[in-house]
């Protein structure tokens, strides 16, 4: 049998091996055994309605399966979303305040010109800023200039109403075969970005010369989207507290990684599953060695230190 391996595919090559088995092992502030980055996912607003004039609903929402004919404005996920930004977003920015916590906000920047008190809390409370968009769009759809006017607006907006600019870059679900090169061309402000699903450690990439930082988002296990079907609460809390004992292992054996909660504010914003939340960060404050860190913060990190860890 034959090997394919196409090579006019565009985009960025594949990588099965990353670290390999030589793992890099990772001196964190304060030898922390975890780096632990709690993200919330600032989409409402931003989606795909009628109202917005994109002619067809966002599908989904809180009911799987559920949804009108696209000719119809389907009113339900709008109120879903609205939920989101009118309450659960609160709810969850004044639980990071009371446990002290900084997080990471992959904010849509239309998101938050529509709702601009999030910006104005995200500035007081310390939280830093990867764009998640101008708006919460499929970028494979985009041509690739259009892509590059998205990601020049999403930093101009950011910047507006979060008083700086977005530290990093993350798409919808997906990028296009362009937006890591986009990314890399734009510079400036974003230091890194985090469309990738593949490992549990920063690393480097080559963009046409250029070593360009990723940041992986390794969350989908962990991602409160799982609401969206049978997952309740107390199923949450327990994924999460499993994978932050499995990743404390590994670093009190001298392998420390990092791990990411993706977070939304229209599922994890709702009280049932805020008291999940906030039963995982006292779990994970109370061992003392893990570390609470904003993206930014591990990107830094990586930065400076990486050239030191040894395999």
């Amino acid at each position: 049998m034959e090997l394919i391996d196409r090579t006019d595919v565009p985009g960025p090559k594949r990588d099965y091996v990353g670290y390999g088995p030589n793992v890099p092992s990772v001196v964190w502030p304060n030898n922390a055994a975890l780096a632990l980055n709690l993200v919330l996912n600032i989409e409402e607003g931003s989606e795909n309605s009628h109202v917005a004039g994109d002619g067809r609903n966002e599908p989904g929402a809180e009911l799987p399966g559920w949804g009108m004919e696209q000719k119809y404005r389907d009113m339900m996920p709008e109120q879903v979303f609205e939920y989101g930004s009118r309450v659960g977003v609160w709810r969850l920015l004044r639980m990071f305040d009371e446990y002290g916590v900084k997080a990471t906000m992959f904010a849509c920047a239309v998101a938050i010109e529509r709702n601009p008190a999030i910006g104005e809390w995200i500035q007081r409370a310390g939280h830093d800023v990867c764009s998640h968009g101008w708006r919460w769009v499929e970028h494979w759809l985009l041509s690739r200039e259009e892509e590059r006017k998205h990601i020049e607006a999403a930093i101009a907006s950011i910047t507006k109403t979060c008083g700086a600019p977005p530290d990093g870059w993350y798409c919808r679900y997906a990028p296009s075969v362009n937006t890591r090169e986009l990314v890399t061309e734009i510079g400036g402000p974003l230091v890194y970005d985090s469309d990738a699903y593949n490992d549990d450690l920063p690393y480097f990439v080559d963009v046409k010369g250029t070593s360009r930082l990723v940041i992986p988002y390794n969350s989908l296990a962990y991602n409160d989207a799982r609401f969206v079907g049978n997952m309740t609460p107390a199923d949450y809390v327990d994924m999460c507290k499993r994978g932050i004992d499995e990743y404390r292992r590994e670093g009190l054996a001298g392998k420390p990684k990092m791990m990411s909660i993706g977070l939304h504010s229209r599922w994890a914003g709702q009280a049932s599953r805020a008291s999940a939340v906030r039963e995982i960060i006292e779990y994970a404050l109370s061992f003392g060695d893990v570390w609470f860190a904003r993206r930014i913060d591990i990107a830094k990190w990586w930065l400076q230190h990486h050239h030191t860890f040894k395999a």
